[in-house]
């Protein structure tokens, strides 16, 4: 296999973005992307592309890249794989670069999820995502499937609503001064515990806010890095890992499965463990995720991630920081392009020059989970050779 290289990645300000067709975001990602190729890259030099988009409200989201992009004469494949659909799409990008099929990708993701969070599209999309027997009608969308999840973490390790709100101060702080970011303001311990609640053990202030965004990254097998720049970002790992979908059926709520098979294979192909890893931007959708993806992903023990937390070894300045940018939490959650902005950011950090930039980072990981944390998927970036 082929040495893949990121040599160029770009994103738009998350947010409420009423004023912006998906056309519009997609094509402006598209873009910031090009412009970032420090020797510079034209459209027609891609010979393939990949599009991650979950809720479809344009149709055809292939059709709509290649069209409002100008890439007609080469295959465009849309990837769908719920919240995991970005890092996915890179992982699919990556295999056709590596095997030769493809010397120039495009991995873009988008998703509009504010224009379609009270109708039926919405509701049509959480229902293939979901056990439609038991699950659905429960109640089990997003807040309740991950409660679970949490609440039996907290349960069996003595894990508190406080060590929650860390993980939402620490990703608020980091996202305050990211100007790509939906929401750019710090939360405190009182305002965390006291907003309003979601679904126990989150309040509001737990959860992720519904965003609207875009993002890409182009890669190109090594023997032709140096054409676009001097400093790539080589892809040395990808993994998908499942689990099953209703929540009867999973043997441990204290954990996401998903994860650790992804994980296991991503750290394989790139051939080094979670101790090598400088920076991470994992799955914040709510605050006791990022907490429970610690154990998952092995940065630390089982039962140890809120140690972690209240050491600040998860913090800007501790031993691993994690969500840099803000996280979900802070930076939003397009659903297609969270994944694929997440390589974005960690894109700047190992080139040097991030908003909150991590000292010395050389190896950075990209984590997501959903689809009801019955799917993952992660890259593992290494930085330019010195």
């Amino acid at each position: 296999m082929r040495e893949v290289a990121i040599v160029g990645a770009g994103m738009i300000p998350f947010g409420e973005l009423f004023h912006q067709s998906l056309k519009d975001m997609v094509a402006k990602a598209f873009q910031a992307t090009l412009d970032s190729v420090d020797k510079g890259m034209r459209a027609d030099e891609i010979g393939a592309a990949w599009f991650s988009e979950v809720q479809s409200v344009d149709g055809f989201p292939a059709g709509l890249l290649a069209d409002t992009c100008g890439l007609l004469d080469i295959p465009v494949t849309r990837v769908e794989n719920a919240c995991a659909s970005g890092n996915d799409a890179i992982r699919q990008a990556v295999y056709a670069v590596g095997g030769g099929y493809v010397n120039v990708a495009l991995v873009l993701g988008a998703d509009k999820v504010r224009d379609t969070s009270s109708s039926s599209t919405f509701w049509e999309w959480m229902s293939t995502n979901r056990d439609m027997a038991w699950d659905l009608p429960l109640g089990l969308i997003s807040p309740g499937s991950f409660a679970l999840h949490v609440a039996r973490y907290m349960h069996e390790f003595g894990a508190t609503r406080e060590h929650l709100a860390r993980v939402a101060m620490k990703n608020h702080h980091n996202g305050a001064t990211n100007p790509h970011a939906h929401l750019r303001f710090e939360v405190s311990m009182e305002q965390v515990l006291n907003a309003p609640m979601v679904v126990e053990p989150f309040g509001l202030l737990d959860c992720v806010p519904q965003s609207d965004g875009a993002a890409a990254v182009l890669l190109v097998s090594k023997d032709i890095a140096n054409r676009y720049t001097d400093h790539p970002v080589w892809v040395r790992g990808v993994g998908t890992g499942m689990d099953r979908i209703m929540h009867a059926h999973k043997e441990d709520l204290s954990s996401f499965a998903a994860t650790r098979r992804a994980a296991k294979q991503a750290f394989a192909m790139a051939g080094i463990g979670p101790q090598d890893i400088n920076v991470a931007e994992v799955h914040d959708c709510f605050t006791g995720v990022e907490m429970m993806t610690y154990e998952d992903l092995g940065f630390c023990g089982r039962g140890e991630a809120p140690r972690l937390l209240e050491k600040e070894e998860t913090s800007i300045g501790g031993s691993l920081p994690v969500n840099p940018s803000g996280g979900l939490l802070s930076k939003g959650h397009p659903p297609g392009a969270t994944g694929i902005a997440q390589c974005t950011e960690l894109f700047e950090q190992l080139r040097g020059h991030a908003v909150n930039q991590v000292d010395g980072a050389k190896w950075a990981l990209a984590h997501n989970v959903g689809g009801p944390t019955a799917v993952s998927a992660i890259t593992v970036l290494e930085g330019p050779s010195a």
